[in-house]
């Protein structure tokens, strides 16, 4: 049985800088997550994407992100159980909580903290009859590494952010990027939406408003799209592609998890962020895109801010008598669980009276 002070459930970007939070407060981790690697949808989904929203990067892509993530908590040495999904909770007579995986292996902890995203999903796939037949065969529905689509005329259908940002930023490696909307207007970021539109306006790639793919064609593999526009004469258009890559979001479910007696609001877990976002049973906690309540925004900077909150209230509920002053990393440092101390200014530190 692995023992822990917080177990994360969810190693995404979130659950990671949990463990930081956590370890400047000298509590101890354990995250368990149903992927074989650490990272969540940045490592599985979108690796070479980059992400523009995170304080102190213009720019970095996901999976680097991940990658200083994990060096950023090395030094307190956290545990992880990869490739196994939290399936049932118990509440043990000290209070703690007893989560057992899908391969038996159990985990106890005074706290938890739920930190899985989106949870279990699967991409929304447009509705063609052959679509199956070009899956893995030119139809792909996430984007792990661009330099596939090196050169090659692709096709992207959607109107969200990642059909924006995917589209903007293969328009500097395929030969060709088309995007195809069924509304004139995007749901994306209005600074995604205009560069797009600039794109469209240099020859750098073509937007296709309003229409819908209705036909896939090719022999073995991928060569034909029909393109139907929706006003008008209602033209059909067929463009020669190498791929096809319909991002329409994905379908978001809880799994177990929503089974542990949450309480559950439109498949998110219902939290109370007027002070530490726990949940509607005392030690559990969620945090992250998995969360809901009143003014939500789905954002990695959100899940960060919520996570230190989180640490904090953790720490009151496994030492109650315990008092600490905080104090800024600038002055004390990064002391981590391996005698290692690093004086870079991170976030804040405590001492323990």
């Amino acid at each position: 049985m692995i023992t822990t002070d917080i177990l994360i459930i969810g190693a995404g970007p979130t659950g990671l800088f949990t463990v930081f939070e956590a370890g400047l407060l000298q509590l101890k981790c354990h995250l368990i997550d149903a992927l074989p690697q650490a990272g969540g949808q940045c490592s599985e989904i979108y690796p070479k994407k980059p992400i523009y929203d995170i304080p102190g990067f213009p720019e970095i892509l996901a999976g680097d992100l991940v990658s200083n993530l994990m060096e950023q908590i090395k030094s307190f040495q956290p545990g992880f159980t990869l490739g196994e999904r939290a399936e049932t909770i118990e509440k043990l007579d000290d209070d703690s909580f007893m989560v057992t995986t899908n391969k038996g292996t159990k985990h106890r902890a005074p706290v938890i903290a739920i930190a899985g995203g989106l949870g279990s999903f699967e991409p929304r796939k447009p509705l063609l009859d052959n679509l199956s037949f070009y899956e893995d065969n030119g139809v792909a529905y996430m984007i792990k590494d661009p330099e596939i689509y090196r050169d090659k005329k692709v096709i992207i259908s959607g109107g969200g952010d990642s059909a924006l940002d995917w589209s903007i930023f293969l328009a500097d490696i395929a030969s060709e990027v088309t995007l195809v909307h069924r509304r004139n207007e995007f749901r994306g970021a209005l600074d995604s939406v205009e560069k797009v539109r600039l794109l469209k306006q240099e020859g750098k790639l073509q937007l296709i408003t309003p229409a819908e793919i209705i036909a896939l064609n090719g022999d073995q593999k991928l060569e034909r799209v029909s393109i139907r526009k929706s006003d008008g004469d209602r033209e059909e258009i067929i463009k020669e592609v190498d791929a096809f890559i319909p991002l329409f979001g994905l379908s978001p479910k809880l799994g177990p998890i929503g089974d542990w007696g949450l309480e559950i609001e439109k498949n998110a877990i219902k939290v109370d962020n007027t002070l530490d976002y726990q949940t509607n049973i005392p030690g559990i906690y969620a945090i992250g895109d998995v969360n809901t309540y009143p003014g939500k925004l789905k954002l990695i900077l959100c899940g960060f801010h919520e996570a230190t909150l989180m640490c904090q209230s953790a720490y009151k509920r496994i030492y109650p008598d315990k008092k600490y002053i905080m104090k800024y990393t600038t002055v004390g440092g990064v002391q981590g669980f391996d005698g290692t101390k690093k004086e870079a200014p991170k976030a804040v530190v405590k001492k323990i009276e």
